[in-house]
């Protein structure tokens, strides 16, 4: 598995709830790429909670749709926008008993259109909680203009 680098890192604004590790409410998630798909490790605690001990679905979504633009990010090399989540929360995430994996991949690709479907998966493995994500792409000048896109690359690329 291989560190992505945190392409917005130092950018003037940046502020993402999902991904900058200096947000003081955030999640500050890190992403990994392991073929295909991009991963990451995050441990709940009791503040992140809905029900007693049980992690908030609306926290889970975020970090669902997170992990599944850096699939974008990364295997595109541009930015995108949310089009359609549709997403099913199969058994509790619980806040207190370790951390989680997620993982996601990209599974159809039309035009400026992409699936990606990504997984939240408990400190046993058991997969909790599911989305698929559709994205509209925009062009690489678009992303680079607009959004300050560079490409996302692993450490090693660096």
């Amino acid at each position: 598995m291989k560190k992505l680098v945190n392409p917005w890192m130092g950018v003037e604004g940046y502020h993402c709830f999902g991904c900058d590790p200096n947000h003081a409410h955030g999640l500050r998630m890190e992403f990994f790429e392991d073929g295909e798909d991009i991963v990451s490790f995050w441990e709940p605690n009791a503040e992140h909670q809905s029900w007693i001990n049980t992690l908030h679905g609306g926290l889970q979504a975020a970090m669902l749709d997170e992990i599944c633009g850096w699939v974008i990010f990364r295997k595109f090399q541009t930015g995108a926008v949310t089009s359609k989540m549709d997403i099913r929360y199969r058994k509790p995430v619980y806040t207190n008993r370790g951390k989680l994996t997620l993982r996601a991949h990209a599974t159809e690709v039309r035009r400026n259109l992409v699936t990606v479907e990504g997984q939240i998966f408990d400190a046993d493995g058991q997969m909790c909680t599911e989305a698929s994500c559709l994205y509209f792409l925009f062009s690489k000048e678009k992303a680079a203009s607009e959004m300050g896109m560079i490409e996302c690359k692993t450490e090693d690329e660096l």
